[in-house]
């Protein structure tokens, strides 16, 4: 079968590899979508800890080719989504309902292969039936649980203005969740004109456009909307630059909460003391956790609504143009690999 691989950081090419049988407790799936994440753009520069060979592809959903012994509850030819974080299940973290911080955590696409592949195993009870679904909205699935987790973290007050900074795949789904989970009213703050509009025909209340160069040019009308401060600022993109501004725009006794994925060796200056002194809290979520059931049901509901997401569709071969989409390309809202 043909795959994705990589043998060092930015170095990637489309190989035959063995096919392999499931083992007890696996299925073994065609992908029919993989849908491209920022997190692959670290992975082609070797961040967040990728194990070699490594083919990428987290977004997994695929069609089941055949089962492991002793599976039960999925059949061949059915569709179903991926929950590809792997936890032991015994240390500590996992006992204490934790297991994105498993000593032992292992992801598909990350520590072992992927869905950017003509076959990927995954264990059967990781795997989520979404036949009633269209691919494009069960592409979403595993970013939604992401996001469904950064809500359980930020435990959002009823009633509370928030700003989210980014209009991504993921801040769109963060301000739908947000706005749904007892925001007064949420404020979406971005670069790019259509993903604002995207945002606001998804619910936004407020959306600003900001500069990429120079996103503290767009302080003066954000402040105008809250001019005591949100009380949550959510960063979305990634961006030390973007995050920089965050701290100047939270109330007194509000919340900074980190979503996006920055690179490992960025750095962010706060002041100990403005902390301290203001009583600010700062927060960040990581992966998912208990939570790729609700995204389901959110999806299934159109609480949670993706039309206008998925932008650019790739073949495997294509990966590469898939990648660069997703880096440069101002259109790009997010893409997928088909297969």
């Amino acid at each position: 079968m043909r795959a994705v691989v990589y043998d060092k950081p930015f170095e990637f090419d489309i190989r035959e590899v063995p096919e392999r049988a499931p083992a007890p407790g696996d299925v073994r799936l065609r992908p029919r979508v993989t849908g491209v994440c920022g997190t692959d753009l670290h992975l082609h520069a070797g961040e967040f800890f990728p194990s070699y060979p490594l083919t990428p592809g987290h977004e997994i959903v695929g069609e089941v080719e055949a089962l492991g012994p002793d599976v039960t509850g999925l059949e061949i030819g059915q569709t179903v989504a991926v929950d590809n974080l792997l936890a032991c299940g015994r240390c500590a973290a996992c006992r204490s309902q934790r297991p994105h911080y498993c000593v032992q955590l292992r992801a598909l696409g990350v520590t072992h292969p992927g869905g950017f592949a003509e076959q990927v195993l995954a264990p059967a009870h990781k795997c989520y039936g979404v036949d009633d679904m269209n691919l494009e909205l069960a592409v979403m699935a595993e970013p939604t649980a992401c996001a469904v987790h950064g809500v359980d973290v930020l435990a959002l007050k009823p009633g509370s203005d928030v700003l989210v900074f980014g209009a991504g795949p993921t801040g769109l789904v963060l301000a739908q969740l947000l706005g749904h989970g007892g925001a007064a009213r949420v404020t979406v703050a971005a670069p790019t004109a259509f993903k604002l509009e995207l945002a606001r025909a998804h619910g936004a209340d407020e959306v600003v456009q900001i500069r990429r160069d120079d996103p503290a040019a767009s302080l003066a009308r954000l402040r105008e909307l809250a001019p005591g401060g949100f009380d949550v600022v959510v960063e979305a993109t990634g961006a030390v630059s973007v995050l920089e501004q965050c701290l100047a725009l939270v109330r007194d006794g509000g919340t900074v909460f980190v979503y996006g994925m920055a690179k490992e060796d960025d750095r962010l200056a706060v002041s100990p003391y403005e902390v301290f002194r203001r009583e600010l809290t700062i927060k960040g979520s990581f992966a998912q956790a208990f939570s790729f059931d609700r995204a389901l049901a959110f999806l299934r509901s159109g609480r949670v609504c993706t039309e206008g997401i998925v932008t650019h569709r790739f073949a495997l071969a294509d990966y590469g143009k898939a990648l660069e989409a997703t880096r440069t390309d101002g259109t790009c809202l997010k893409a997928m690999v088909e297969l």
